[in-house]
């Protein structure tokens, strides 16, 4: 589309037709209308600079509500000649016309100027069209000849190699300003054709996926096929404003891009754990702050919650920009929103048999190992110290006590030390906000989730120990119960294995009941 926000504010106020516009303010401009790009203002440029180029530019405040409904009117368009269309954003898409031409009868050309006319008529607005091979070439071509013009080139070899011969780098979409600036100025490389040339030296000095992609724009090679759907690795949105230093404004424009994001993630059904706030300063310095979550969120209370604890580990300082991002989506296919670091179901049984590791490596034969379990019951129970152990496992006043000192500190010394010096459930947070048990990073304003955490780690340790213990009561329990004639049952089935028989941590019910 043609400076499709300036062209649809025109439509909407044609009061405005033939004068220099931009659509935005002070801070940033969006788009520019063609009196105005004269004067070198364009998209992306601070309202400021713009207003010192072009002294009699009109600022009008953007209206994205009304955009997207005529962004859906062009849509309804593509869709008859390409129900499959790619859309790249509210003013742009690629159509596959080829079925449209050899059901037709037409050529690009027609197919092209008949596009044009029907988007016109159902909007008003005008565009400009490239038919080329393939979507790299089309997508130059569009450029060419703006505004409200097409350029068609022609399927064919020679046509594309002598296009491409002359094309400068920059025109390529992909290649920027510090692309061209390492091809041109050091490589001395300025058009497509030149790829060709110098392939050996970009081949050798760009990775594998850049190379490719340099080479596949020597020889005009682009997309041409529908792209498969792909996952969503994250989603963002972020506002720019005049710089300030408010803390209520700064943190009623967060509440705002909470509620978006918010909005965003559950029209496309997202739950996230990484959420990761953004800032510009006053000075254009541009900061992220990150935090890995317990579990996946969506609403917008959850996301104001821990978006305003990092904003207030920043302040004060003057912003001119704020975003939110969140990233590592839950995964549909478990369909599970339960805290990631929770352990599963075999997970937990299987943490009650960590205590039979300790024989594993023992050298003994299936005729002694009742025997030798009832020796180290006994030698255990003579010390008194197992029983005082477990004691201290499983006591309820102890254990709420341990929870509640806890509570009053979050630092790894006070919990190795309620722990009792146990290295299991003791926890650092390494580089000041990364546990260092599970990986979940909380920064340091995080104090009462740090809090919670640790109660969390340590409740773990906690009921693994217990666990441990009743697997092991349950093993003496068998064995002292056991007739002589069942023991013999049990080393026979063993054929002479050095692990303790697995019969021995079930206990039968009785049939009787």
């Amino acid at each position: 589309m043609d400076a499709f926000y300036a062209a649809v504010e025109i439509l909407d106020n044609p009061s405005l037709k033939g004068k220099p516009l931009a659509v935005g303010g002070m801070s940033m401009i969006c788009t520019a209308s063609y009196e105005a790009r004269k004067f070198g203002v364009r998209a992306a440029m601070p309202g400021f600079i713009a207003r010192k180029l072009c002294p009699d530019l009109i600022f009008v405040p953007t209206n994205f509500d009304k955009y997207t409904h005529f962004s859906e009117l062009t849509r309804k368009v593509f869709r008859q000649y390409d129900p499959n269309f790619i859309a790249t954003s509210l003013d742009e898409a690629y159509l596959n016309v080829t079925d449209v031409c050899s059901e037709r009868g037409l050529s690009g050309e027609e197919v092209a100027a008949e596009l044009r006319g029907a988007i016109y008529d159902e909007t008003g607005l005008t565009c400009s069209v490239g038919v080329a091979p393939n979507r790299m070439l089309a997508k130059v071509c569009s450029d060419i000849n703006k505004p409200n013009g097409q350029f068609i080139l022609l399927n064919d070899r020679g046509a594309v190699m002598t296009f491409i011969s002359s094309l400068p780098i920059r025109k390529i979409g992909g290649i920027g300003k510090v692309t061209e600036h390492m091809l041109r100025d050091v490589l001395g490389i300025t058009t497509c054709d030149d790829m060709l040339k110098n392939s050996a030296l970009v081949c050798a000095l760009f990775s594998d996926l850049s190379s490719d992609f340099f080479l596949s724009v020597g020889l005009g090679l682009g997309g041409t096929h529908t792209p498969e759907n792909r996952m969503r690795k994250s989603i963002s949105t972020e506002r720019t404003f005049t710089a300030t230093s408010d803390t209520t404004l700064l943190f009623q424009k967060l509440a705002d891009i909470a509620e978006t994001l918010s909005s965003d993630m559950q029209k496309e059904n997202l739950w996230g754990r990484n959420l990761t706030l953004k800032l510009k300063t006053s000075s254009f310095e541009v900061k992220t702050r990150a935090v890995s979550l317990q579990k996946y969120i969506s609403s917008k209370e959850e996301i104001l919650t821990n978006a305003t604890n990092l904003l207030k580990a920043e302040l004060p300082v003057s912003l001119r920009l704020i975003g939110l991002r969140m990233s590592q989506f839950r995964d549909e296919d478990k369909h599970t929103l339960v805290d990631p670091t929770q352990k599963t179901l075999s997970e937990f049984i299987l943490s009650g048999s960590s205590h039979s590791k300790a024989y594993e490596n023992q050298d003994i034969s299936s005729e002694n190992s009742s025997d030798y379990l009832l020796e180290d019951k006994n030698l255990c129970e003579s010390d008194g110290t197992r029983e005082k152990e477990h004691r201290c496992v499983t006591s309820e006043p102890e254990s709420s006590s341990k929870r509640e000192e806890l509570g009053d500190s979050s630092s790894a010394k006070d919990i190795n030390e309620t722990c009792g010096g146990n290295a299991n459930c003791e926890i650092q947070w390494v580089d000041g906000y990364i546990c260092s048990k599970c990986g979940i990073e909380l920064p340091l304003g995080f104090e009462e989730e740090r809090r919670e955490h640790a109660d969390y780690h340590l409740a773990q340790s906690l009921q693994q120990e217990e666990s441990a213990h009743v697997a092991h009561d349950k093993v003496y329990h068998k064995l002292e119960h056991s007739s002589p004639k069942s023991r013999k049952k049990q080393k026979a089935s063993s054929q002479g294995a050095k692990f303790i028989p697995i019969d021995a941590f079930f206990t039968k019910g009785k049939k009787n009941l």
